[in-house]
């Protein structure tokens, strides 16, 4: 299959590129800055565009089988909770996810894969109290953008799913258990799992319609 990876810069983004790579797709990714991609840009197609850019956003979906999106704001959180983010807009979630999704429709792209948060959408509520007060002091913008996209993509008239990490560990490799029915095993997951994940979502018609959480 031919599959954009929006946000590929991210920690998933390249573990979802990594993984799709090697079970043999046509992976193109979607990336501000084509530096950080490392040595997957030589193993890839690289377009380089803003995904708050709906003309970025057009041309990159085009042609595409699949779209696995991976936004998010690298920079440190508490940073960002005290003066906002520099270099990523604060809704960059929902206004980019916004974007994808006009562009599959335009282009007839069907297959839509989101990572958003655990704890938003389908799993709200399913937090330990602990958790949910530290995200929401911490994270609390992003949440609730993270919300939006949530919304945004159930909404949608595509062939979506959302997928759910619990707190990301930066390993590349583990092994992640998976639950459509808000279910978790543990509250870490490593980001080389999650990318395996995102990868099966793309290859699996059944995840299609489903809020897939992964712990």
């Amino acid at each position: 299959m031919k599959v954009l990876v929006v946000g590929a810069t991210g920690g998933s983004g390249k573990a979802a590129v990594t993984a799709l790579l090697r079970r043999g797709h046509d992976v193109t990714v979607f990336v501000r800055n084509d530096a950080a991609l490392g040595d997957l840009a030589g193993r890839s197609t690289v377009v380089t565009g803003d995904a708050t850019r709906p003309e970025d956003v057009d041309a990159a979906v085009r042609g595409q089988d699949a779209v696995v999106v991976t936004l998010g704001i690298s920079e440190n959180p508490v940073r960002v909770r005290m003066r906002g983010p520099a270099g990523t807009a604060l809704d960059v979630r929902s206004r980019g996810t916004r974007n994808i999704v006009a562009a599959m429709g335009r282009h007839d792209v069907r297959r839509l894969v989101v990572q958003t948060s655990y704890g938003v959408g389908d799993t709200r509520g399913k937090l330990p109290r602990r958790y949910a007060l530290m995200f929401r002091a911490l994270l609390g913008p992003q949440i609730a953008d993270t919300e939006k996209q949530d919304a945004l993509v159930r909404g949608s008239d595509v062939l979506w799913t959302l997928v759910q990490p619990v707190n990301l560990t930066d390993e590349e490799s583990g092994t992640a258990t998976t639950s459509d029915t808000g279910e978790v095993g543990g509250w870490h997951v490593a980001r080389g799992a999650v990318g395996e994940v995102l990868a099966d979502a793309v290859e699996r018609p059944d995840y299609a319609g489903k809020t897939i959480a992964v712990s």
